[in-house]
């Protein structure tokens, strides 16, 4: 499993961008790792599960894009529109890689499955 996020607003990697992953089971979310985005706008350490440890079952992946872009000077109204972004997703096939990539700015974001 991994990410990356693309910054539409700038155009560029979300170099700096803090993200939680969580194992999810109903409403309830477990934290299993906290990192931020390296240069390329990637988690630092590669895959965050492998095809050795990643279980069937549902995730959430938190970005935080207000602190991202407050961070790159950006003026955001208060309240901003987007705060954190959560997108929860199901890995049905434990031996595949899912790839979760956002694209963001202050007003919208995207996101596919990913190879």
């Amino acid at each position: 499993m991994s990410t990356h996020v693309l910054d539409t607003m700038h155009g560029c990697p979300a170099a700096g961008m803090v993200v939680e992953l969580h194992t999810t089971q109903g409403d309830q979310a477990t934290l299993v790792k906290r990192f931020t985005l390296n240069s390329d706008g990637r988690n630092p350490d590669g895959l965050l599960y492998d095809h050795t440890n990643l279980k069937t079952g549902t995730y959430r992946l938190v970005f935080d894009v207000k602190g991202y872009f407050a961070a790159r000077g950006v003026p955001l109204p208060e309240p901003n529109f987007l705060n954190r972004v959560a997108l929860d997703f199901g890995v049905a096939h434990a031996d595949q890689h899912y790839h979760v990539p956002l694209l963001v700015s202050p007003w919208s974001y995207s996101t596919y499955r990913g190879s």
